[in-house]
């Protein structure tokens, strides 16, 4: 029996799976702020201080959180359980994936967020994924945060994409991410990536997949201003961000399964056949 192919399906999180930014559904309410309020005091905070914004997130999360047990692992894993997801989200995992083994495909699924870790491995759907590389803290022995241990923000998202192809998972690792690997013995090739996305923050991702012969594609919500991905040649796609049976999106995503499916399998004849002829050379 021939090799399962196996198909790298790469997702941003927020808005892209969930309707709205994770924060917003219970942790930014429970230390009475509104979600606007919120953000510009992050985005305050960077401006004036040069700082990275993502980091500027999880140093407000912090403060706001002193005193409580709001920004503990533990309640955010807990807060994260109150995420609400696009239309389909909840039962998109289970049909792609029948999908995908009904056609001699392996599909495995990641997070590449700047969100936060606990509340994806917390929420509804943080089960599906094979790694999630978000944000995280270092917890000291009551649980509190003291220091990042992980921050994702748009430019370092890229690293991640290396890292699923390579097969180099842990964000510790960087020896073996940086070294020479031979194409035919990483992990998963760029050609069999997808990466699932709704905005800048996505570009370089969705940008680094294409040129290496993967695919990208875009979703949006009514109302939404991101259709520049299309117009600026980000994506292959551009989708509305419904994930239910028979969408487009999944019609899209199915197409390109069949599609990676049967370029992996007319390479496996080629090598074959390369290898036949050499063995008739050296008779």
């Amino acid at each position: 029996m021939q090799d399962m192919t196996t198909i790298a399906l790469m997702y941003d999180f927020d808005n892209t799976l969930s309707t709205r930014d994770m924060q917003e559904y219970d942790f930014i309410p429970k230390i009475n702020m509104k979600a606007e309020d919120f953000w510009a005091e992050a985005n305050g905070f960077a401006k004036a201080n040069h700082a990275d914004g993502i980091l500027a997130v999880m140093l407000l999360m912090k403060q706001k959180a002193k005193g409580t047990q709001l920004c503990t692992r533990e309640k955010l894993v807990e807060s994260g359980k109150k995420i609400k997801f696009n239309k389909g989200v909840l039962t998109w995992f289970d049909r792609i994936n029948a999908f995908a083994v009904s056609n001699g495909v392996k599909l495995e699924h990641y997070i590449i967020s700047s969100g936060l870790k606990p509340m994806i491995e917390g929420s509804d759907i943080g089960k599906y994924f094979k790694e999630i590389y978000a944000c995280d803290f270092v917890y000291d022995k009551d649980g509190q945060p003291v220091w990042p241990a992980v921050s994702v923000n748009y430019s370092s998202k890229v690293q991640f994409l290396y890292r699923i192809n390579k097969g180099v998972f842990d964000v510790s690792e960087n020896e073996k991410l940086n070294t020479f690997m031979a194409e035919e013995e990483r992990y998963i090739p760029f050609c069999n990536m997808v990466y699932i996305g709704d905005g800048y923050t996505d570009v370089p991702c969705m940008k680094l997949t294409r040129q290496n012969g993967g695919h990208s594609i875009g979703v949006y919500k009514e109302g939404a201003k991101n259709h520049y991905l299309m117009k600026e040649d980000r994506v292959d796609f551009l989708v509305k961000a419904d994930y239910s049976q028979n969408s487009e999106l999944e019609l899209i995503v199915q197409t390109i399964i069949l599609k990676v499916r049967a370029e992996s399998q007319l390479e496996r004849i080629t090598h074959n056949q390369t290898n036949i002829l050499k063995q008739m050379k050296n008779k």
